[in-house]
């Protein structure tokens, strides 16, 4: 691949950057190990960029990753940090060594939660001017804040779960004025989650006022913006979604999966640390109408939160009245080995290693069509 700014072909240069001063920092490094264990050698020079709690960027030395040994991803307390030096398709600069800074091909931002999959670290790679893989900042930012994901989504008249949307200040100064009509509008029992969060971190359920009052203090501490969503006895359903090759045709969607939480729901816990706390089932048993709904809605939410590149959305399909009602989009699933994204796809005709190649093609091919908007009058 030609270089920005010389001729050197060659693989191309990946960097995968994890980590990152994140709740779900922890679920990055999972993902990432992964990844790296399953980008083609032959193809890929692969950069590992790991962010610290601090935000302190680490390059790593590859053959010290051990193949999707999540421990060996967090960079070593000696190791230098790296300074960014923001230049057209040039990323990173090794701080201590003063040596020049290092073309990048493309960028694969395995991160989750804030000052990552928000829209944040998608302005940094923009400013640096290098392809990345998923969505830009805009798609980033709408499909992190669930509030007004949900919104957007209702508005295209796709049915979402009766909700309460609620900040920290509100909460100090109308509480009670808030618990009625949350009790009024929702009722018992009902869901409590950070508005900017993924992966059920802060996320609680509460039967009575008592516990809802903790719950919205626990969700406060992680976001200043909280969701009390009604309970519905619910299946769990998800589709994968990948940009078609063909520049001008839609994304492809995958089979749909369904989660069954083996108790009240999905918590961070029963998702990563309990191999135990729920059945995942590829394909999902859907009848032929919901499963033609569901893969309409996730077309059209595709488009309405201006997704790019990859996305995974996510349902609750009413056990009782066959409703199905959007939950959330998540622009950079998990990407372990046993996550639903690539399961999905893997069920859907394409492997994990061709799933990766795809992506950054895709990046690729956007970049270059972005490259050719003019940026002066």
């Amino acid at each position: 691949m030609t270089r920005h700014e010389n001729t050197v072909v060659g693989p191309t240069r990946v960097a995968v950057i994890y980590g990152g001063r994140s709740t779900e920092a922890e679920i990055s490094l999972q993902s990432a190990a992964s990844v790296i264990a399953h980008l083609d050698r032959t193809r890929y020079d692969i950069v590992p960029i790991y962010i610290d709690e601090r935000g302190a960027f680490h390059r790593q030395a590859l053959p010290a990753l051990s193949a999707q040994q999540p421990a060996s991803m967090a960079a070593d307390a000696g190791t230098d940090s790296l300074s960014l030096a923001i230049r057209p398709g040039q990323l990173f600069q090794p701080g201590a060594e003063g040596a020049g800074a290092q073309a990048i091909d493309v960028v694969l931002p395995i991160m989750h939660g804030p000052l990552c999959e928000d829209g944040s670290i998608q302005g940094l790679l923009e400013l640096a001017d290098v392809a990345y893989v998923g969505s830009r900042v805009l798609g980033s930012a709408l499909c992190m804040d669930k509030d007004l994901a949900k919104r957007l989504v209702q508005a295209e008249g796709i049915a979402i779960v009766p909700y309460v949307s609620l900040r920290g200040p509100e909460w100090e100064v109308a509480r009670a004025e808030l618990l009625r009509r949350i009790e009024a509008d929702l009722g018992y029992p009902a869901f409590v989650k950070p508005a900017t969060l993924g992966s059920s971190v802060g996320v609680s359920r509460a039967s009575t006022r008592d516990e809802l009052i903790s719950a919205i203090d626990q969700a406060l501490r992680y976001d200043d913006k909280v969701l009390v969503e009604r309970a519905v006895a619910a299946r769990e359903i998800e589709f994968a979604v990948l940009a078609a090759e063909d520049p001008a045709a839609p994304p492809e969607i995958s089979v749909p999966g369904e989660i069954s939480a083996r108790e009240d729901f999905y918590s961070f816990e029963r998702k990563y640390l309990d191999a135990q706390g729920a059945d995942l089932h590829v394909p999902a048993q859907l009848d032929a109408a919901t499963l033609a709904k569901g893969r309409d809605a996730v077309g059209r939410i595709f488009r309405t939160l201006e997704c790019e590149g990859m996305a995974r959305v996510d349902f609750f399909l009413d056990k009782h009245s066959g409703e199905l009602y959007f939950n959330e989009v998540n622009t950079i699933p998990g990407f372990t080995a046993i996550s639903m994204y690539p399961k999905l796809w893997e069920a859907s005709g394409i492997s994990y290693g061709r799933l990766l190649d795809r992506l950054i093609g895709d990046a690729q091919r956007r970049h270059a069509r972005r490259s050719k908007l003019r940026r002066e009058r």
